[in-house]
């Protein structure tokens, strides 16, 4: 037995030496391997579709993940414009509101609209301005570009205006181009005011501005208050139908001038002549 085994040994290392330097058995090798690679990958195969499959989850919840923040992240950026974009806007009105402040030769307060009466038939605003900050009954109020109203009623901290569309406002005013007065009725129309008592031969035109009279002492005169736009001449009927463009921005300012209008040579709150806020 052991003889056999020293034998076998001795062909064995033999063969190997010869192998080594002759390589006489590469063939039956790459054989062999090649009947055997097939099975390899079959084994392999399973292995290797794991792996595949946990990199591609892998790398589908990182696109997932990648997409999520990248979606809440424009939407942050898309609020911070729309933000900035209404900053901008507000600085806009604001400069155009701080211009007209130096036109008005009056002392005026700069107030900020907080909310609009819900009520289609009475046109009035609430105001963050009161009595503590020298507001009072029938003070004027502009935006930058016209007469809006006037104070209805004051509170403490708070005020209401009553526009001049209101169906219960009406406001003297004279036609610029030639003095010719008459009356500007609301007509509960933001877009409309109406002159019903001007006769036939009055000398008023479309495109015509009106501007406060100054008469009745409620505004100042001089104010731009609304543009003729239509002017209707019936026979037969006694006055001519006239109509007019508030040039105020009723519906869409939030920024406003309360005007302290002065009674013989002092303002009404003995303050300075100044815009404040």
């Amino acid at each position: 037995m052991t003889t056999r085994v020293v034998l076998l040994s001795m062909i064995s290392v033999g063969l190997m030496a010869l192998d080594h330097r002759q390589h006489l058995t590469a063939p039956v090798r790459e054989g062999v391997q090649t009947v055997a690679s097939p099975m390899h990958y079959l084994v392999n195969l399973p292995f290797d579709l794991v792996d595949h499959a946990s990199v591609n989850m892998r790398s589908r919840r990182a696109l997932l993940e990648e997409n999520a923040r990248l979606r809440d992240q424009h939407l942050l950026y898309d609020a911070r414009l729309q933000r900035m974009d209404q900053l901008e806007r507000e600085n806009i009105r604001l400069q155009g509101l701080l211009e007209s402040s130096y036109e008005v030769e009056d002392s005026v307060l700069i107030a900020e609209l907080m909310r609009v009466a819900l009520d289609p038939y009475r046109h009035i605003l609430q105001l963050d301005k009161g009595t503590r900050h020298g507001v009072v009954n029938g003070q004027p109020v502009l935006d930058a570009h016209g007469v809006m109203g006037q104070v209805d009623s004051a509170g403490r901290t708070t005020s209401q205006v009553r526009l001049i569309t209101d169906p219960g406002h009406a406001i003297p005013v004279q036609v610029n181009r030639n003095g010719l007065r008459s009356i500007a009725y609301g007509n509960g129309n933001l877009r409309e005011l109406d002159l019903p008592h001007l006769p036939h031969n009055a000398d008023v035109q479309p495109g015509d501005l009106l501007v406060t009279s100054g008469l009745g002492g409620g505004f100042p005169q001089g104010y731009p208050v609304a543009r003729v736009t239509d002017v209707v001449r019936e026979p037969g009927e006694p006055f001519a139908r006239v109509v007019a463009e508030p040039t105020a921005a009723l519906d869409r300012s939030r920024e406003m001038l309360v005007v302290r209008s002065r009674t013989g040579d002092k303002y009404i709150d003995d303050e300075p002549l100044e815009a404040q806020k």
